[in-house]
């Protein structure tokens, strides 16, 4: 029921008024010139925990131990109404000692009785508190999500752009660059969830499948804080893609073995060393030139605050990192 409803309704002086104002879910008080309370319906009294009998006849800014006794709705009341038809959606914030801090939209009209001329305040509190909290809590999901997507839009753009062209086909292309996005979103996923994750878990899900059980890991646990999972996630990626087109994944013996420690020499900044060692994959010579696949690796531990240290041994490709952690 809309406030001029109510207003018509009370106005007539129907029998019923009273019985429909009790059973809106909407706390209502209707005050007289005094400002004292002349009628409150139910909601009012569940809402606000009050007894109806302690509030009848009383000011309705001493209500509670001055409760009610609010700047912003004394004026409302004392100031503006007398001068206006109704107010509409008066927002009042405040701290109530029985119900805690709450926000109201208050709507509020003069009834005029035509048989006397007397001006009774009918006034409607609309409790937002809750919906407030919610319209809140989903601005902030949306901004989220709209960081969320410009920061990966951003990193697929980084990744594509830096994905060479040169001596490749449009779908080799296409598979460099989905292998480098799917690596990518993996781990998305985990620097979204978690403040830091696992080293060899970033490390089991960059090689993926390849792995299985050709990949061999060795060192303790350590956490690799979410702004850097990515890049590692990025170098083990690219070190598993040599490995499948010229290395160890290349053969159905080949073998890949990932040791790592905790270098704590220096407590204020320990560092990750990790060796990854490729066995029984085909003889393995320097590369007349470097690739992109060897750029991103040194430039990505270089961004890391790291370095690596790529050995091409006959026997298998050994690289050395060490990350900040």
């Amino acid at each position: 029921m809309m406030l001029e409803d109510l207003y018509r309704l009370l106005k007539s002086g129907h029998v019923q008024a009273q019985g429909v104002v009790d059973t809106m879910t909407q706390p209502i008080v209707v005050l007289d010139q005094n400002f004292s309370v002349s009628t409150a319906n139910n909601a009012f009294i569940r809402t606000f925990k009050v007894n109806r009998d302690d509030i009848l006849g009383e000011s309705f800014f001493r209500l509670g131990d001055g409760q009610w006794n609010i700047a912003e709705l004394k004026n409302l009341i004392a100031s503006v109404i007398p001068k206006a038809a109704a107010v509409i959606g008066f927002e009042v914030k405040h701290d109530f000692p029985t119900i805690g801090p709450r926000t109201f939209l208050v709507d509020a009209r003069r009834l005029i009785h035509p048989n006397d001329n007397g001006t009774n305040i009918l006034v409607l509190f609309d409790d937002v508190t809750d919906r407030q909290h919610h319209d809140a809590e989903m601005e902030f999901i949306v901004s989220e999500t709209r960081h969320r997507m410009n920061n990966l839009f951003a990193v697929v753009r980084s990744v594509a752009m830096q994905t060479s062209v040169e001596d490749r086909t449009a779908v080799e292309y296409r598979e460099t660059l989905l292998g480098r996005l799917a690596t990518t979103f993996r781990a998305q996923e985990i620097a979204a969830t978690n403040d830091a994750a696992d080293f060899e878990d970033i490390l089991r899900l960059a090689v993926g499948e390849l792995g299985g059980k050709r990949l061999f890991c060795e060192g303790p646990a350590i956490e690799i804080e979410s702004p850097k999972v990515l890049s590692v996630s990025l170098i083990f990626h690219e070190l598993t893609t040599n490995a499948a087109k010229y290395g160890a994944f290349s053969t159905s013996e080949g073998q890949v073995h990932v040791t790592w420690t905790l270098d704590t020499a220096s407590p204020e900044r320990p560092y990750l060393t990790c060796e990854w060692r490729e066995e029984n994959g085909p003889a393995v010579k320097p590369p007349e030139r470097k690739g992109y696949g060897t750029k991103l690796i040194n430039g990505t531990s270089a961004q890391l605050g790291g370095e690596v240290e790529l050995i091409y041994d006959p026997s298998g490709l050994t690289a050395v990192l060490k990350i900040p952690v």
